[in-house]
């Protein structure tokens, strides 16, 4: 199984992508965690956000594996625990399909993306910065796939 991680964003810092590597890494090949960014929008003072969102959308769907099981990251998603998450870990290994996570960008996830996903993930109710996400996204993966295999990262 590959977690496709398809984030609305580039060229973060260097200490985002330390704090996701450090993670992707850590994970075995059977749950391997791949990064695809998506090229932001050009955002303006007059810019027509709503179209914006929408290339965007159009953009993420063009990078989803075909068949993959789709996770939106949305703040009216559920909120899952970190048990949670490695229960649809679980479910999510013994499918054997491709996963797709998808982080919008500033306006959020275009309603394309959405309406794709079978399941929607809230972090939390409080507003992160996207580069943040995708560091604490891995360390969830990370720590459910812990939880999974008796390792003792999870105390």
């Amino acid at each position: 199984m590959q977690i496709n991680l398809i984030s609305v964003g580039n060229r973060m810092p260097q200490w985002v992508q330390q704090g996701y590597d450090e993670y992707a890494k850590r994970l075995p090949k059977e749950c391997e965690l791949i990064l695809k960014e998506v090229v932001p929008g050009k955002r303006g003072k007059n810019s027509d956000v709503a179209r914006i969102v929408r290339d965007e959308g159009e953009r993420m769907l063009n990078v989803i594996p075909a068949r993959a099981h789709v996770v939106t990251l949305d703040v009216p998603g559920k909120p899952w625990s970190t048990l949670d998450v490695a229960k649809a870990m679980s479910r999510w290994m013994e499918s054997g399909q491709h996963i797709a996570v998808l982080i919008g960008g500033p306006e959020g996830l275009a309603d394309s993306a959405k309406e794709l996903a079978r399941e929607s993930w809230s972090l939390s109710n409080l507003t992160f910065p996207h580069p943040l996400v995708r560091i604490v996204v891995a360390e969830q993966l990370y720590r459910a796939w812990s939880i999974i295999n008796n390792h003792p990262y999870h105390r």
